[in-house]
């Protein structure tokens, strides 16, 4: 049998109510910088081979890495690598059973953005 109230059923209000919660948002977070990471190794090999392959290969590669756009993709990889790993750290504690809560788990992401930011201007001020 045909359904007559298909086309005048409202949508699903789940876009207009849901609130984002902390754990979703670093978890899609962490995708996001594993993701960008790549970009950024693909980068440092572009490096790598425009080296081995001569002056003004590595000229082109080097320009463009220490121009501010790539001093930017540069540092932002510090960051990305920074909140990865952190974000690797959180998952090895909540897989041996610990921080499941919803306050702990929220509190845990806190601590995953700022610790990033920390060691990100650490990394970049000691090396």
């Amino acid at each position: 049998m045909a359904d007559v109230n298909r086309g005048n059923r409202p949508l699903s209000p789940h876009l207009t109510i849901y609130r984002p919660q902390m754990t979703s948002m670093t978890s899609i977070f962490v995708r996001l910088t594993g993701n960008a990471l790549i970009v950024a190794g693909l980068m440092a090999v572009w490096w790598f081979v425009a080296l081995a392959s001569g002056p003004d290969a590595y000229a082109r590669a080097n320009g463009f890495i220490t121009s501010w756009f790539g001093d930017l993709v540069m540092f932002l990889s510090v960051w990305a690598l920074w909140y990865h790993m952190l974000g690797g750290i959180r998952h090895l504690i909540w897989d041996s059973g610990h921080m499941l809560e919803v306050d702990q788990s929220e509190k845990l992401g806190y601590v995953m953005i700022a610790g990033s930011v920390i060691l990100t201007l650490l990394t970049v001020l000691i090396v």
